[in-house]
């Protein structure tokens, strides 16, 4: 199939084509060359596909009270918003990632809905993910310790009355997994839905809520299966307060001693990793995903992502659910992180096309999505085509197109995306599922099946104010 388009960024030597051709079959590029004639009609300019390398495909928490708190109340809230139905939850994400550009997705999944047998639902997700046309690499979170808080809860607890405390234990408060049984788990998902769109990994929460034989379980088994793991690290204070208390020889020294620290590995967040923290993290050629808008509205701090790309830390972007505008915008995520790290002054972290390329390519890596975005003979036909007479509208002089994009971007500009060289959205409209009936279908649903939460609102308020007065506590005691 051949796609023309006016301009191309083939993400590799950071120059801008004029005039192309693109040739793909078989869900690779065969070629690009120039067009033996301009192009007539919509004017484009060609990119290699987004990557979201951080997410839960859960629903949009803000629609369930979950705003303006910190992440360790936050969590506790979004249990309203649990999946009622885990292939339309799904759906929705993975068709808002499409219409925004995103060819892949990490999807760290954190909170199965119970409604069917896990493995069931894992199927359900991955279904949703082919209907969609997105890859997806897939890890079941697992957490063995600190349900509620960073250590013991009874406080938090013994404040609340009984029926108030029994709904939260019930909620949060189960029986662990054991190491053996989660490395097992992960084989039986891998065999049920592994394959060439979508990469299954092993998914511990954090280190705050994983016990040593479970990470030393989750390394061991990565070293033996070149298995990547995902998994989020000092993303807010109270995590940072945790680890150096349970870890005084520093928590990313013993994941370094024990194996964990790999290329295999990705880390989210890392918000408040510290210069030598970091320093070791880009040793081991593991990567950084960052989320900037998840970070914003959690209340997490900012991430030193300048100072880790500078001591040559592979840096990723992933959308956490949490995009500024909660509309999965991983372009306008890309702008944010490029206008708070990109540089002071004069001095530049990077410029735009370096920025673009180091993040679709370490986003794949991520994932597993083969290739590394470059758009060349050979690669994977994983593309999006910006509509450049918006894009432009109102140019008076010749511009870099890329430093337009990064100047105004946002997913509107999207009219294509194509991902294994099969067109999944065009214009906002992903093409293999109705987005808008979906989302109605799971309003619906959820309306139906608030009043099963309304223990839980009811506790809220007590509970919310014991876990700040523990926390609290937990970080002026360090």
């Amino acid at each position: 199939m051949d796609v023309t388009a006016t301009r191309l960024f083939s993400g590799s030597d950071h120059n801008i084509r004029d005039n192309v051709v693109l040739r793909h079959d078989g869900g690779l590029i065969t070629g690009i060359s120039e067009a033996a004639t301009p192009q007539t009609g919509p004017r484009s300019l060609i990119l290699p596909a987004f990557i979201n390398a951080h997410d839960h495909a859960r629903p949009r928490a803000s629609s369930f009270g979950a705003v303006g708190m910190p992440l360790e109340s936050w969590l506790l809230r979004t249990v309203v918003g649990t999946p009622v139905d885990p292939y339309l939850t799904a759906a929705s994400a993975f068709a808002r990632a499409a219409r925004a550009g995103c060819a892949a997705m990490m999807v760290h999944y954190t909170r199965p809905s119970g409604t069917m047998p896990l493995v069931d639902e894992v199927r359900a997700v991955a279904r949703a993910a082919g209907d969609v046309g997105i890859r997806i690499a897939f890890a079941i979170a697992v957490r063995d310790q600190n349900p509620i808080v960073y250590g013991d809860s009874e406080p938090v607890l013994s404040g609340l009355a009984a029926d108030d405390r029994r709904t939260i234990e019930e909620l949060f408060v189960r029986m662990p997994m054991s190491p053996k049984a989660y490395i097992e788990l992960t084989d039986e998902i891998a065999a049920a839905i592994g394959g060439p769109k979508v990469d299954v990994q092993l998914g511990p929460a954090g280190v705050q809520w994983c016990s040593k034989p479970l990470l030393e379980a989750v390394a061991e088994n990565s070293a033996q299966t070149g298995r990547r793991i995902h998994m989020h690290l000092l993303e807010t204070i109270y995590q940072r307060a945790w680890a150096d208390q349970h870890f005084p020889d520093g928590i990313v020294r013993y994941l370094r001693d024990i194996g964990f620290l790999s290329e295999r590995l990705a880390l989210a967040h890392c918000t408040h990793a510290r210069p030598d923290e970091i320093e070791m993290i880009a040793a081991s050629g593991a990567r950084i995903v960052t989320n900037f808008s998840s970070n914003l509205h959690l209340r997490s701090g900012l991430a030193p992502i300048a100072a880790a790309h500078a001591c040559g830390c592979a840096i990723a972007v992933g959308v956490d659910g949490l995009a500024l505008d909660e509309d999965d915008d991983v372009l306008r995520e890309m702008r944010l992180v490029q206008m708070m790290h990109g540089g002071l002054g004069f001095k530049r972290t990077w410029t735009p096309p370096e920025f673009l390329a180091l993040a679709i390519r370490n986003g794949r890596r991520a994932t597993g999505a083969p290739g590394t975005g470059e758009l060349a003979a050979g690669a994977p036909a994983d593309f999006v085509r910006i509509d450049l007479d918006r894009l432009e509208r109102d140019q008076m002089i010749d511009a870099d197109p890329l430093d337009l994009l990064f100047a105004r971007g946002n997913a509107q500009l999207v009219s294509e995306l194509v991902v294994n060289g099969r067109t999944v959205a065009i214009a906002g409209r992903c093409l293999g599922v109705d987005l808008p009936a979906i989302e109605q279908e799971l309003r619906g649903i959820m309306r139906a099946s608030a009043a099963s939460y309304a223990h839980v609102l009811r506790a809220w308020p007590r509970l919310s104010s014991s876990l700040q007065h523990w926390f609290e506590a937990q970080l002026t005691c360090n």
